[in-house]
């Protein structure tokens, strides 16, 4: 056992990070168990393990293969100590691998929600019934298991699950740590209880005094200045400051970037106001859109030769521009603090910064081994040179969302601020999928040639053995003849994701229907699908109106000008005015409206013209934990009424063509497009 600061004894449990994106939520999830942990790294040795007493190991998921030259380093003794041992995704393949198994890369992808078969005679499992919905994510599987385990679940014909009981050595190819795995607590509890005989007598201090307890020790007694954008979480952040200093040491400043909603920074003014605050208000617009940055995160910003980006307002890549925005708003704080008079080395830098974007930025402070999802504007160089220095605070960075929303309340904040639909720092320039020409990369013909296979039965360019896969596949899964007649093509963009635990930038499909109604489970089972037979998809949606067959061969060219901004600007408000007349604001978690330069009818054309008008994406998102979600089921979730309302008002907005609706769940697509 490990000594707690009360000095009562508690038995921990050690998580091993090989990089999962969802590495934090073991840690929660054991947390709410009432059970004390402790997060190592991969590296850590047999001799550190058995020296802290640990009552159970975690070997959590990760990006990499086991056969890989830069796979994670591992001393296998960890698994030889007597002490029970759970593996997860990655954590199971390098358990199968030490002991003799084998491991394969499979022909599909596994990414997403799917139902296997579990056997309730494994105390892993004891309890529940056979069929049990869980995250799947990789692209290794477990062909063979080693000599004396068992194998415990399956997936089809793919192992998800095994175990050896004598040496109380468990694994699982699937995550149980997220929502997405609606039984994954109750296997924790298994593994933990039954198992490994931990005992769950750990209680959390009260989260909120140990919070303004490390902000006295961190900034003494400087100033503290704080960014608010009016989300939920920067507003808890300066809720929180307040208390920890009051209004005389806490200097909030709301920086109007130019891609805020509509009418946004009045909405943010008068929500502050409740706080008690004063808060400064800047249009730094301008400044935003003629800005640049460093490319390399690891140069020196102030180094002439350093290569820098293009201005923001002619910046089509989407890490670039996430990184001149973050930078922006910290070069914008710190000219607003000499305006207001405060020596920089007399003022912290406070940030609602939260887990979540730590995890998929891939910072040190969160995990060692995670693989970079996206840069968040909160956790850019800037950022991490102001942290190195000890100058930036970040009070909510071990919490989850739904966590900041419970402090929330705590503080006293109201309730449609706390419950509002959560905002990015970066705003709408995030949500507009800049342009010049279009994505044509690897895989764009093929993954077509794949598509039109599975619509329209037609061969094309497509070998045998893929032929032979996808016909097994449209037996196999009754979504594809519920769709009816149908057409599926790429859109030449390409969007985030995350799959098998690290970052993929692949192509969007979007699929149409000849029915009069959408067959809205089809399309949500196809929407699965898709990644698992096309490698180079991480996104599939819907679009409303005439079958579009493809193949879509231009698009509108678009930068974050104001032109675009107010076109997409419009729509997004449309969207939020509907979801909050329909009551629809918390029930649906995060609905991002996404402006990409696609026109599904534009006439054909030849290859390397442009097109003039763009489409409309409405990405609705269910999650708790929000690591991982589904989207919205229409009529189910969201009335359908209330979607062609939107639907209807958007296309009123002129340069828009089209409205389609992400089907995608995270994994695999982020809950941004970019």
């Amino acid at each position: 056992g490990r000594v707690a600061g009360s000095m009562e004894v508690h038995d921990t449990v050690a998580v091993l990070d090989a990089g999962a994106q969802y590495g934090k939520l073991i840690d929660r999830v054991v947390r709410e168990l009432n059970v004390k942990t402790e997060l190592l790294p991969l590296t850590a040795t047999p001799a550190e393990v058995l020296a802290a007493g640990y009552k159970a190991i975690i070997i959590s998921g990760g990006p990499a293969s086991v056969y890989a030259a830069d796979a994670p380093k591992f001393d296998e003794g960890i698994l030889k100590l007597g002490i029970p041992v759970l593996g997860i995704c990655y954590g199971m393949q390098l358990m199968n691998k030490v002991f003799g198994g084998s491991v394969v890369q499979t022909s599909e992808r596994e990414d997403g929600q799917h139902t296997i078969t579990v056997e309730p005679a494994s105390n892993l499992f004891a309890g529940l019934e056979p069929a049990q919905d869980v995250l799947l994510t990789h692209g290794d599987a477990v062909s063979e298991v080693a000599d004396g385990f068992t194998v415990n679940s399956r997936h089809g014909t793919v192992i998800t699950g095994m175990d050896n009981a004598e040496k109380k050595l468990y694994a699982v190819q699937f995550h149980p740590e997220v929502k997405l795995s609606t039984h994954g607590s109750e296997m924790f509890a298994n593994f933990l209880f039954k198992v490994a005989g931990v005992s769950n007598k750990y209680s959390v201090d009260d989260r909120e005094a140990i919070c303004i307890k490390e902000l006295h020790e961190q900034v003494g007694d400087k100033k503290v200045l704080v960014l608010v954008s009016g989300g939920v979480d920067s507003s808890v952040c300066a809720a929180l400051l307040n208390k920890a200093f009051g209004a005389e040491r806490v200097v909030a400043v709301h920086v109007d970037n130019g891609f805020m909603r509509k009418d946004e920074s009045a909405i943010v003014m008068k929500s502050l106001e409740r706080l008690g605050l004063p808060l400064k208000v800047i249009d730094a617009s301008a400044d935003f859109y003629a800005a640049t940055t460093t490319i390399d995160r690891h140069a020196d910003p102030d180094d002439p030769d350093a290569a820098q980006s293009p201005q923001l307002s002619a910046c089509v890549e989407p890490e670039q521009k996430r990184r001149i925005i973050g930078d922006t708003f910290m070069r914008v704080a710190e000219k607003e603090i000499a305006k207001l008079g405060i020596k920089v080395e007399d003022v912290f830098l406070a940030q609602g910064t939260l887990r979540p974007d730590l995890i998929e930025s891939a910072s040190k402070l969160a995990s060692a081994n995670a693989d970079a999802i996206k840069t968040h504007h909160n956790d850019t160089t800037l950022v991490r040179q102001l942290r190195a220095t000890g100058r930036v605070v970040e009070p909510l960075k071990e919490y989850h969302k739904d966590e900041v929303r419970a402090l929330g309340r705590s503080l006293g904040l109201a309730e449609d601020l706390v419950a509002r639909q959560p905002f990015p720092g970066p705003g709408l320039a995030i949500r507009v999928m800049c342009a010049e020409t279009p994505a044509f990369g690897d895989g764009f013909e093929h993954t077509n040639a794949m598509l039109r296979f599975l619509a329209t039965g037609e061969v094309g360019v497509l070998q045998q053995e893929e032929i032979d896969r996808l016909t097994r596949a449209k037996e196999v899964h009754g979504c594809i003849a519920a769709l009816g007649a149908f057409a599926a093509t790429t859109l030449p963009v390409r969007t985030v994701g995350v799959q098998g635990d690290g970052r993929t930038y692949s192509y969007a499909v979007a699929v149409s229907c000849a029915a009069a109604r959408p067959p809205w489970q089809a399309l949500l089972d196809f929407a699965k699908l898709v990644p698992r037979l096309c490698h180079k998809v991480n996104r599939v949606v819907f679009a409303w109106g005439a079958l579009a067959a493809g193949p879509i061969e231009r698009i509108t060219p678009t930068h974050l000008t104001l032109d675009v901004l107010d076109q997409l600007r419009e729509a997004d408000a449309v969207v939020n005015e509907l979801l909050v007349k329909h009551d629809l604001v918390t029930k649906v978690a995060q609905v991002p409206v996404v402006s990409v330069p696609v026109d599904l009818d534009a006439a054909p054309g030849v290859v390397g013209d442009v097109t003039t008008n763009r489409s409309i994406v409405i990405r609705t998102f269910l999650t708790t934990d929000f690591m991982t979600g589904v989207p919205a089921t229409p009529d189910k979730d969201v009335p359908e009424a209330v979607l062609d309302t939107m639907r209807e008002r958007i296309l009123a907005v002129d340069g828009i063509t089209r409205v389609m609706y992400d089907l995608t769940a995270k994994p695999p697509g982020t809950t941004e497009w970019e």
